[in-house]
């Protein structure tokens, strides 16, 4: 398994404006692109610093896996996501080391990557999201990242 960068490091907000006007008026770091993911109720707004994006999420329902983290550990850092060229075969290889994955399946996620969340229980506590970008390097809507 090669992991070829931090894809992005994922904050979670209840709301993003503040953040969102730090990063682009205050630090001068542009937002590439915003998306919205109904199937989890959460918008995320993504901002490339070098190789790597600081994703802000936001969700606006009290059941999205976003909301029940801010709920138990407030908000903050949410999750590290590293890029692999091939998801399939990092989850072979990491399932042989004795880490589990909170789904049996890579599903469809930001930029249209394929992605799997580690199962934190398994990484010390740490979330970990692996994502594999479409072979186009470019999601559906032009974009790589998350």
């Amino acid at each position: 398994m090669k992991i070829k960068r931090i894809e992005h490091i994922a904050i979670a907000l209840k709301s993003m404006d503040t953040v969102k006007d730090v990063l682009e008026n205050k630090l001068g770091i542009p937002m590439e692109y915003e998306e919205h993911l109904p199937r989890h109720a959460t918008t995320l707004a993504m901002f490339p610093v070098g190789e790597t994006y600081i994703e802000l999420l936001q969700s606006d329902s009290p059941q999205s896996g976003t909301n029940k983290w801010i709920a138990e550990r407030g908000e903050g850092l949410f999750h590290i996501c590293l890029e692999v060229d091939d998801i399939d075969a990092a989850m072979i290889e990491l399932k042989g080391k004795g880490i589990r994955f909170q789904t049996d399946e890579p599903r469809i996620g930001h930029g249209n990557c394929r992605i799997v969340f580690m199962d934190p229980a398994t990484t010390g506590g740490l979330v970990i999201e692996l994502a594999e970008p479409p072979k186009s390097g470019h999601g559906a809507d032009g974009h790589a990242a998350t």
